[in-house]
């Protein structure tokens, strides 16, 4: 299984931007501890961080027939990027949504997200932890679509 995580603008500064909402670890940490996931569950990991939407299309645009799932962090693209949208659907590759704060319950601004309604999943307000969530999820998920055994 191969599984890709993308994270959107300013996550490079996990520790260091508005400590009181996103918390004091860095993302450095962040990705040892996915990494630390992906050895205990034996599935291949590539963790990609960009401030650059037309980046993070690429990656998205090249996982296409080699990835199975994503994890998305697309941070503060998640309110305006339709580029990023249309990636994730053109691909068409299952994903999950992330975010370490509840973007629900912040400013009206950070209500929308683009990309909610193409995601099999939205993790929010769970910090680091709905990284590892999501990792779960999307693992479960893939392994279940995988089942050979007819469904009842």
């Amino acid at each position: 299984m191969r599984l890709l995580v993308l994270n959107g603008p300013n996550l490079n500064l996990l520790g260091i931007r508005q400590p009181e909402i996103y918390g004091h670890t860095s993302y450095t940490d962040l990705v040892n501890l996915l990494n630390d996931w992906s050895k205990k569950h034996k599935v291949s990991l590539d963790v990609f961080q960009s401030n650059h939407e037309g980046e993070l299309v690429d990656k998205i645009q090249a996982a296409y027939q080699k990835i199975d799932g994503i994890i998305i962090n697309p941070a503060a693209y998640t309110h305006t990027s339709i580029a990023i949208r249309d990636a994730l659907a053109a691909v068409a590759i299952p994903f999950v949504e992330v975010h370490l704060s509840a973007i629900s319950q912040r400013e009206n601004y950070r209500h929308i997200s683009y990309v909610q309604d193409l995601a099999i999943k939205t993790i929010e307000g769970q910090g680091l932890a709905g990284y590892l969530q999501a990792l779960d999820f999307i693992k479960n998920y893939l392994d279940d679509s995988d089942d050979p055994s007819p469904s009842t």
